[in-house]
């Protein structure tokens, strides 16, 4: 999720980001030995609590009903000790894992590894709101109201089909730096995606997965990890069979200062905003028909205006704003003050202005009182979208963690870090190919070259519509340009639903996306 991205020099980035059966069967969490960063002992950080060196576990037994059947599992909250190559402890990355039997005789069950995004964000989100065996219900796209919140077994889980392992980045959730490591080493792409694909090793190895089918699902920046992490995977020879992007961004460039893509990308999105709101002149009934007609004027008259910069006529300019107008919904005047380049920012006070409302970032559906017209607006939070459904899965998720699973630990739980983490974050990348690192990431090439490595492998991109943050046209544009032969193209598949950033938030669009992932996995293991 996109409160969970950065930033970085830009306002446009800023945008981005049971039915238990409890046994107890592990350890708690211990003190750490010495050696924890100033960080980590400063008060107020953790309250001088230090991580463990030593990986510890907590495993309870439980029983989801899904889909007609009864699944005995297996929850662990844990932590796995990441070293450096001279044998140092250098991370405890803290991660909840959902485990089941294989049915005798029959092949290994897949595991799939879960991540958020950010980077700032511990990845409890994927897993009480999306596909874990508990999920909080929310009133989306309205406001959920606070505590009591209701917890349930959760029908889109993907437990049926997967072990599911939920791993939380290095600063967030309860991992930590160990040692005399720091935390410069971790906060930067490069670093995170080593992080993640030393953990994924590791957890494998304990655990003795090594014959398993394997998946990545990345969520929103999890979407840039994890393009980075299957291809790190291959050097290692370790090859995936699935690779799910929710709500993707791989190629950072396009949102540059100066660009055009950005604006291009993200029309299709308002055009999808409008639309909900009842803003959108002479829309037809069926709103794939509708944007498809925006995608084609996007991708045309508009992007060929837009690059003509300041040469274009008068004429061309007033169609032009006359045009998008009618697609998303605010004034031919308000068009023409900002030259056809509309910031997501802007757009999402504009819409509704009249009303004195402000839509959500991470899904346009929703609205709220503008706090800008108070003065005390700030882009970051001030968001009606995760406003109205955050609180019910953070209760979910501790409540989950201190009476189901009985973890406890004196750290303190990150959800997101964001203001730590953010001004820290080192963008560059070495790509495969690529001579020096990139200033700005762009994993669809780490993609494009695990693919051609590895053909057997699928991906899956997951998308709403009404997704601000991370504009399903600008996964389009990524996944476009990624130049793949056609036999590999044939193993890309975009869904599409109604629904935001946090996809899965939405009971209706949850429902569809476990259709859709029920077939992609069963595609991606039929040999």
């Amino acid at each position: 999720m996109l409160r969970q991205m950065l930033s970085f020099n830009s306002r446009r980035i800023a945008a981005l980001v049971i039915l238990s059966l409890t046994t107890c069967l592990g350890a708690q969490a211990l003190p750490a030995p010495p050696h924890a960063t100033a960080e980590d002992t400063e008060p107020g950080a953790d309250g001088g609590a230090r991580p463990p060196v030593t990986e510890l576990t907590r495993t309870t037994d439980h029983v989801l009903r899904l889909a007609g059947q009864s699944i005995a599992y297996k929850a662990t909250a844990g932590t796995l000790t990441l070293r450096a190559d001279d044998g140092e402890p250098t991370a405890s990355m803290f991660y909840v894992a959902y485990t089941a039997e294989a049915a005798k005789g029959g092949p290994p069950r897949p595991v799939t590894f879960f991540f958020n995004g950010g980077p700032g964000s511990a990845s409890l989100w994927l897993n009480i709101g999306g596909f874990g065996p508990l999920r909080a219900p929310t009133a989306t796209p309205h406001a959920t109201p606070p505590a009591p919140y209701t917890f349930e077994a959760n029908n889109g889980s993907l437990l049926d089909k997967s072990d599911l392992v939920f791993l939380d980045a290095i600063g967030t959730g309860y991992s930590r730096v160990l040692g005399k490591a720091q935390y410069a080493q971790f906060w930067s792409v490069d670093g995170d995606v080593d992080a993640f694909t030393r953990a994924i090793v590791r957890y494998v190895e304990i655990n003795k997965r090594w014959n398993a089918p394997k998946f990545l699902f990345g969520e929103s920046y999890g979407t840039t990890r994890a393009a980075a992490v299957a291809y790190k995977l291959h050097v290692q020879d370790i090859d995936l069979n699935g690779v799910i992007l929710q709500s993707c961004i791989l190629n950072f460039a396009r949102l540059q200062p100066g660009m055009d893509e950005y604006y291009i990308d993200s029309l299709p999105t308002y055009a999808a905003a409008a639309w909900a709101h009842g803003r959108a002149k002479n829309a037809p009934n069926d709103e794939n028909a509708f944007l498809e007609q925006v995608r084609q004027f996007a991708r045309g008259p508009y992007a060929s205006a837009l690059a003509k910069g300041d040469n274009i006529s008068e004429a061309e300019e007033d169609a032009i704003a006359q045009q998008t107008s009618g697609f998303i919904g605010v004034s031919v005047e308000y068009l023409k003050r900002v030259h056809e380049r509309v910031e997501m920012e802007s757009f999402r006070k504009e819409l509704l202005h009249d009303q004195g409302l402000i839509i959500g970032r991470f899904d346009a559906r929703f609205s709220g009182p503008d706090p800008g017209t108070t003065g005390q607006y700030d882009p970051a939070t001030d968001d009606p979208a995760t406003a109205g459904v955050n609180g019910a899965y953070l209760a979910a998720f501790r409540n989950q963690l201190a009476v189901d699973l009985g973890y406890t630990t004196s750290l303190s739980y990150r959800a997101l870090y964001n203001a730590a983490i953010e001004p820290q974050w080192d963008m560059h990348h070495k790509a495969p190919g690529i001579d020096d690192p990139l200033t700005t990431p762009d994993t669809a090439l780490d993609l494009a070259a695990v693919m051609a490595a590895n053909p057997r492998l699928r991906v899956l991109s997951l998308n709403g519509l009404y997704d601000m943050s991370t504009p399903f046209f600008g996964t389009e544009f990524d996944i476009s340009h990624m130049l793949l032969p056609p036999e590999l193209r044939r193993n890309i598949f975009i869904k599409y639903y109604q629904s935001g950033h946090q996809t899965y938030a939405d009971p209706d669009a949850l429902r569809h996306m476990k259709t859709d992932l029920d077939q992609f996995y069963g595609d991606a293991l039929h040999r």
